[in-house]
């Protein structure tokens, strides 16, 4: 059973590299960094949003405060596996995690019944309130499914810092059978990002690691994947729809002014 911190905070940046800058990534940082011990992993991630997208909409006008509420599992879950009700805040820079680890079949149950379901007692019974709150608030329901292969590094003498470095890659989404336990399959939401690398930090990152930056010739980029997947596959398809209904608006409205004259 993975055991992750339920409560934390934390600068994340990201960058874009080719297989090649990879792995000559990974060879600079073996002196100082180690794979911790998951290994290479499937993670998903079922983001929940209004309707109209409203929570991923507003995150993309970089806003001083976002949030994003997703269900996520490490690896295909069934529904006795352990999964995580995650919000996910960002102010002003700095992102806000909040979850409930508890299994996938609770967690159905959760979403449906959040204002009457008696899960959590004690120090987590406020992040159930958080999450209620956001629940009732937007009245979300499941919006796209993301999954990647995940590898993660930690300083070799202290597991438990704040810096650490993930690699994202297959990086994909789906937005039918939005269900975890349907499997992990999808399209690719950016073909042109071999691996995402995320950079987990509060303070600065190590000298050692910036001068590897600046050989390397790796500089930050901005990159969501709920946001990528929403502006490359979701939001044109919603605008073609609008497009389509004022199109059928405008010839009701011209047979009508025709019938007329007729």
């Amino acid at each position: 059973m993975v055991k992750l911190k339920k409560v934390f905070q934390r600068k994340e940046n990201k960058y874009g590299l080719s297989f090649e800058t990879y792995d000559l990534l990974i060879k600079a940082i073996q002196p100082y960094m180690s794979e911790d011990k998951y290994g290479l992993h499937t993670i998903l991630s079922l983001y929940y949003d209004t309707e109209d997208y409203q929570l991923i909409r507003h995150s993309m006008e970089k806003p001083r405060y976002k949030e994003k509420f997703r269900l996520r599992s490490y690896g295909v879950p069934n529904e006795n596996s352990q999964v995580f009700l995650e919000l996910k805040k960002k102010i002003q820079g700095v992102v806000y995690k909040r979850r409930l680890a508890l299994n996938y079949q609770q967690a159905q149950n959760y979403h449906q019944n959040f204002q009457t379901y008696p899960l959590i007692t004690g120090k987590e019974k406020q992040i159930q309130e958080e999450i209620d709150w956001v629940l009732a608030r937007y009245q979300l329901k499941p919006s796209v499914l993301i999954a990647y292969d995940r590898c993660a590094f930690h300083l070799i003498d202290d597991e438990e810092s704040d810096f650490r470095i993930t690699f994202d890659a297959n990086i994909r989404y789906r937005k039918e059978e939005l269900d975890l336990l349907k499997g992990c399959q999808g399209k690719l939401v950016a073909p042109e990002i071999a691996i995402l690398m995320e950079v987990k930090a509060m303070g600065a990152y190590p000298v050692w690691f910036t001068q590897i930056l600046s050989q390397l010739n790796i500089h930050k980029i901005s990159f969501s994947k709920y946001a990528q997947t929403y502006q490359r596959y979701i939001y044109p398809k919603e605008s073609k729809s609008v497009i389509k209904q004022e199109e059928k608006l405008i010839i009701t409205q011209e047979k009508a002014k025709l019938s007329q004259v007729i």
